[in-house]
């Protein structure tokens, strides 16, 4: 080899939450890593998404609970402060946005850290600024996403926020509009209107949360709309442009005025320009499809966002457990979608796993589906939410399921296991759950399903 060209055993190209977990493993094998990424190491979720994000929501949730007291127990007066929010996320989970910590924690497991934009060469081979690396055993990619934005006249002339933009923030608007009402739009925009903020949210589909089930939607619209939140929804956006007190988005004719602008209307992968022509794979490819073992061609596996199952991290250290395994020479478990679980972390907060009502007819299967409120603990705590489950009635098992309210995704968990493990909905339903739980809220809509 020369001094521009190196030898290793695998080149993890992209550190996001898989990524780093892959690498990290390998390398504790005892494999020789080379770990590439142009950021911060740990991707997304740990400075701009998952880890910040619910810091946030869970000083509006502090702020919500505080704003109930009137209602359950006396009186209280709330001074919503965006300082403290800002501070944590900062100091506590971000480090300023200064991965040293996340480097250190990689290369002492023994991998090395390069720092750069990682290309596809030749089949099994990465360059990173001018240095190729020759992997004996293979490619990780875990390049992961970036904000996408619609193509709406006049938004590239305005200076609009994603998700990044809204994390950093030492000071809050005094309002704002949001293109996009998928999750990230919906939990950013509660948040900030929790926050005093008057916030509109603009989304082109028919309803909010549009991949959730109708009555998700219906109950976080009206969570939005008690909040004072303007809920637009079968929008068409016809221009943005910049208004005499900030920005004016243009919707069915009319404008929504308001200081700033938040584009939450998607994600695009990073696939473009990584050389995936050099390993047999489409070079301008949206998506990578992978086998059970997570491979996408020899010597190549994927994981995370990129390979379209799931945008969550919880998806992206599964598939890369599964790629250390493969590339270790383990046996399984490899990858299962059945029951593949997401949490909206609104107010209320919506937990799904598996299909939906839609999902499952559109399957062609024999479809039954039961729906209840969240019974007596939803009525003590005056937290009003429901469940609601879908069954493949032929099997006798559930195939998908929701649960909307306070802690929905952890009431979620049952629903997991059962759609996972093709639990009978018999069983199910003859079980005991504790009394007054939200998680009891299951028992009558499962015997609905007898």
């Amino acid at each position: 080899m020369t001094g521009t060209e190196q030898e290793c055993d695998v080149v993890v190209v992209g550190l996001g939450p898989g990524g780093e977990y892959a690498a990290t493993e390998l390398a504790k094998a005892g494999l020789e890593v080379v770990a590439v990424d142009e950021r911060l190491v740990g991707g997304e979720c740990p400075y701009f998404g998952c880890v910040p994000t619910k810091m946030m929501i869970a000083a509006a949730t502090a702020l919500r609970e505080a704003g109930r007291v009137s209602q359950l127990a006396g009186a209280a007066q709330v001074d919503p402060s965006w300082a403290p929010v800002a501070r944590r996320i900062r100091d506590e989970a971000t480090d300023d946005w200064d991965d040293a910590v996340a480097v250190k924690r990689l290369e002492d497991a023994g991998a090395r850290f390069v720092r750069g934009s990682g290309v596809i060469t030749g089949p099994q081979q990465v360059t990173v600024d001018g240095t190729a690396y020759a992997a004996r055993r293979g490619i990780v990619l875990n390049t992961g996403t970036r904000p996408s934005a619609p193509p709406i006249d006049g938004l590239a002339d305005v200076d609009y926020w994603t998700n990044r933009d809204v994390v950093r923030l030492t000071e809050l608007p005094e309002s704002i509009v949001v293109i996009g009402g998928g999750p990230i739009g919906c939990e950013m925009a509660q948040v900030l209107a929790q926050f005093g903020v008057r916030v509109a949210v603009v989304e082109v589909a028919d309803r909010l949360v549009a991949v959730e089930e109708p009555e998700s939607s219906e109950a976080l619209e009206k969570a939005f709309t008690d909040l004072g939140i303007e809920v637009v929804t079968g929008a068409s956006i016809d221009r943005v442009t910049r208004g005499g007190h900030g920005i004016a988005v243009h919707v069915d004719g009319r404008p929504l005025q308001a200081e700033r602008l938040l584009v939450a209307a998607g994600r695009r992968n990073n696939l473009s320009g990584i050389g995936l022509e050099h390993v047999g794979l489409e070079a301008e490819a949206r998506v990578l499809d992978p086998d059970e073992r997570m491979r996408v061609a020899d010597g190549v596996w994927a994981i995370g966002d990129i390979t379209g199952k799931g945008a969550f991290t919880h998806m992206s250290m599964y598939q890369a457990a599964i790629v250390v395994r493969d590339i270790l020479g383990q046996d399984g478990p490899w990858a299962d979608y059945r029951a593949v679980s997401r949490v909206t972390f609104t107010a209320p907060e919506i937990g799904s796993v598996g299909l939906t009502e839609k999902q499952a007819r559109d399957q062609g299967l024999e479809v039954r589906t039961a729906t209840g409120d969240l019974g007596s603990r939803g009525w003590i705590a005056s937290e009003p939410g429901l469940v609601k489950l879908v069954a493949d009635a032929a099997r006798g098992v559930l195939v998908g399921g929701t649960a909307v309210g306070p802690s929905g995704g952890e009431v979620l968990s049952l629903i997991t296991t059962a759609v996972h493990a093709e639990i009978p909905i018999a069983t199910l339903a003859a079980m005991h759950f504790a009394y007054p739980t939200y998680h009891r809220a299951l028992q009558p809509v499962l015997q609905q399903l007898l």
